[in-house]
């Protein structure tokens, strides 16, 4: 959390917490087990900026405000340790390192192997009592199609916040510039 106030991350994560509860409104169901969600990018980028653990915990607070402000079904504790883990696994492999776009589709790609397809899976055979082989093949296709997605949205809102300076301050390579320090042009 290097230069970041205590103050500063608990906001910056109440934050990010809030935009994963509002990307859980928009989903586009397929199936009961197969649905495409952009929640978990709120929870990558968290992981990014202040490291795997609060990383971490934005996803699985995430999970949890998600189920409460919009339930779509039962509550199932497995998917809140997914989306805990999703945070840790991205700041595992960004946190405090360049977030280029080869270690992003990386990190997602590991996270949609580990997480989306197998974790999920297993989560998903239990809560609906499908055939774990079933469920899986039926998730593969989607968590290929959405990795370059994911990645992509992922470096476009990395990028976008490395040139605010928020992320360089948020790894030590540089301070948060504040509005004196920049030039307005007329």
């Amino acid at each position: 959390m290097s230069k970041f106030s205590k103050a500063q991350v608990l906001a910056f994560s109440g934050m990010l917490i809030a935009v994963a509860a509002v990307l859980g409104f928009f989903k586009v169901p397929v199936s009961n087990i197969f649905e495409i969600r952009f929640q978990s990018i709120p929870m990558a980028i968290g992981g990014i900026l202040f490291g795997p653990i609060t990383g971490g915990i934005i996803g699985a607070v995430s999970d949890v405000v998600c189920y409460l402000v919009k339930p779509t079904g039962p509550f199932f504790p497995g998917f809140t340790i997914s989306y805990f883990l999703t945070g840790l696994i991205f700041g595992l492999f960004l946190y405090k390192k360049k977030a280029s776009l080869v270690r992003i589709v990386i990190a997602e790609s590991v996270n949609a192997v580990l997480i989306g397809i197998l974790l999920n899976s297993v989560w998903l055979s239990l809560l609906y009592g499908n055939g774990f082989v079933a469920v899986l093949t039926a998730r593969v296709l989607k968590e290929i199609i959405m990795i370059p997605i994911h990645s992509a949205i992922i470096f476009a809102i990395v990028t976008a916040l490395s040139r605010a300076g928020v992320l360089g301050y948020a790894t030590g390579n540089k301070k948060l510039k504040s509005n004196s320090d920049r030039s307005v042009r007329n």
